[in-house]
């Protein structure tokens, strides 16, 4: 075990997404944590200000705009950030779209999306990265599920596919990875007040929705943070192919 089991000293983030909403939140508090970000969004200004306070925490960053749906990019990315910072030593699959839509409504265009942003691209961002992270014998892969991964929703069920998707992922590369020492885990958040749900929901219904959760909130973008932080620490060395949901007990799993 290392010294600090929570601390990311030295290592290297690969954070898709990381320009605004819970990507920013994984990005800042892993470089509170030590780490080094790459801050990767489609989102130019976004992407600059999160590298902007990365930076502003003592850490380094380097900033990354291509497409995660492109394989040969992600190949790309994955020798440059080498060269810029060295190994990624863990990477959070975060970069999503999200809408609602009854079943009538989605067409090819819009179901082809979703999965190429969740699913193409968090399968070619890993394939990317995994080689390296081989042959080093050590890896973190965070996969970001959600709640409608795990339950489904009424009203957008190209997203819960991709999103379940994920989680099948997950499972398969945790089996196949676990011995070269690659830990591969899932976090599936229940609400989360980000720009994103805010603009697809609006404010009436999210606190609509906020009524159904057992602690009576949705959550803050650091709070689903604190557990990829987890996952892709030394404390989590022991956790593989395990989905986590943050959803203030909305969904209740037990004995």
């Amino acid at each position: 075990m290392p010294s600090d089991p929570i601390g990311l000293d030295g290592k290297v983030a690969w954070i898709t997404g990381s320009g605004r909403g819970m990507g920013r939140a994984h990005a800042l508090l892993m470089a509170r944590r030590g780490a080094d970000i790459v801050v990767h969004d489609v989102l130019e200004d976004e992407a600059g200000e999160t590298a902007d306070a990365v930076r502003g925490l003592g850490r380094r960053a380097m900033v990354s705009h291509a497409s995660v749906d492109d394989p040969r990019a992600m190949a790309d990315l994955v020798a440059e950030i080498g060269t810029t910072l060295g190994p990624v030593d863990i990477l959070v699959n975060n970069a999503g779209i999200g809408e609602h839509a009854a079943i009538e409504e989605i067409d090819e265009a819009r179901y082809q999306r979703m999965f190429d942003i969740h699913v193409k691209g968090s399968f070619f961002c890993g394939q990317a990265v995994i080689p390296v992270m081989k042959e080093r014998r050590s890896g973190k892969i965070v996969n970001i599920s959600s709640i409608w991964g795990m339950n489904g929703h009424e009203t957008a069920s190209h997203y819960c596919a991709a999103k379940t998707a994920l989680l099948g992922l997950t499972k398969a590369w945790a089996k196949e990875l676990a011995s070269w020492n690659i830990h591969v885990n899932a976090v599936c958040p229940g609400g989360v007040v980000t720009e994103m749900p805010v603009k697809v929901q609006g404010w009436d219904k999210i606190r609509e929705k906020e009524k159904r959760v057992p602690l009576g909130r949705w959550a803050q973008p650091e709070e689903i943070a604190y557990a990829v932080a987890f996952l892709a620490s030394g404390q989590a060395d022991f956790i593989t192919g395990q989905a986590i949901s943050p959803n203030g007990g909305e969904t209740i799993v037990g004995f």
